[in-house]
């Protein structure tokens, strides 16, 4: 580790700093002036009622919405200037809370598709099939093998989505987001429509994968036993407006979060 003489030892930039990110639509606020810092290898878990704004917060860092004001920086980088095509190869990998896949494709397709942010060949060389291309195709192959695998998708990879149960979705579109090699996932109500079991298996998984990926993960999730579980940090929203963040244990006895979800005492 680094030493500065003045000020001991240097702390490792963010992976990601919201600064006093606001959001209107017309008259009402989705976020208000929110501000926090992911670690990289962190897994943080934002939280909060329903209509808190923690959505409206991913599709700002996924750029399918822009802040009225704030910026966002990745890797010290801002990304308001950037394209939204640009976050998957800049490492940024998101599932959604309703499913984006493409329910005519197979399973393999569909995790196939994560791995295009990664091509470097250009049309040129794909039209002229060049040594570049079918070296780029077969990593790409051996890519989603491996995720297949991890994610126990082997018997239904040739299947369509469409016909597969939710849960198996899930895996689906994890996998899919994991085919982009990113360093930030950012996981949108992944335990949404499982079931006990499932959602016990799931937690296992997030573990394996920020490990086995060196993955930072964010993670919006409703079902607080899990959160609480996974999370190295929470950062807690209501109407819009960052209420308390700290470590689980911190988090769950702040009287403002309390409030939040059960209201003030009759």
């Amino acid at each position: 580790m680094k030493f500065d003489g003045s000020s001991g030892p240097r702390r490792p930039l963010p992976l990601v700093e919201v600064q006093g990110i606001s959001v209107h639509f017309g008259g009402v606020v989705a976020l208000d002036d929110v501000s926090f810092d992911v670690a990289p290898g962190q897994v943080c878990g934002l939280i909060g009622p329903n209509g808190a704004g923690k959505t409206t917060l991913f599709n700002c860092l996924s750029r399918l919405y822009a802040p009225h004001t704030g910026e966002i920086r990745f890797a010290g980088k801002p990304l308001g200037d950037l394209p939204q095509h640009h976050m998957a190869g800049l490492g940024i990998g998101r599932t959604f809370q309703n499913l984006a896949l493409f329910r005519s494709l197979s399973v393999r397709q569909n995790i196939l598709v994560g791995t295009t942010c990664r091509q470097r060949a250009g049309f040129l060389a794909h039209a002229l099939r060049l040594p570049a291309v079918a070296r780029e195709e077969s990593q790409q192959a051996r890519q989603v093998d491996e995720l297949i695998e991890l994610l126990q998708l082997g018997d239904i990879q040739h299947s369509p989505v469409s016909a597969l149960p939710f849960g198996t979705q899930k895996r689906v579109e994890l996998a899919r987001a994991l085919a982009a090699s990113p360093r930030l996932l950012l996981l949108d109500e992944p335990a949404c429509g499982l079931n006990h079991h499932e959602v016990d298996q799931l937690g296992t998984l997030i573990r394996d994968l920020r490990q086995r990926f060196s993955l930072t993960v964010l993670l919006v999730e409703h079902h607080m036993g899990l959160v609480m579980a996974l999370s190295d940090k929470l950062v807690a929203l209501n109407f819009g407006r960052k209420i308390t963040e700290g470590t689980p244990a911190e988090v769950r006895r702040d009287p403002e979060l309390i409030r939040a979800y059960l209201g003030e005492p009759a």
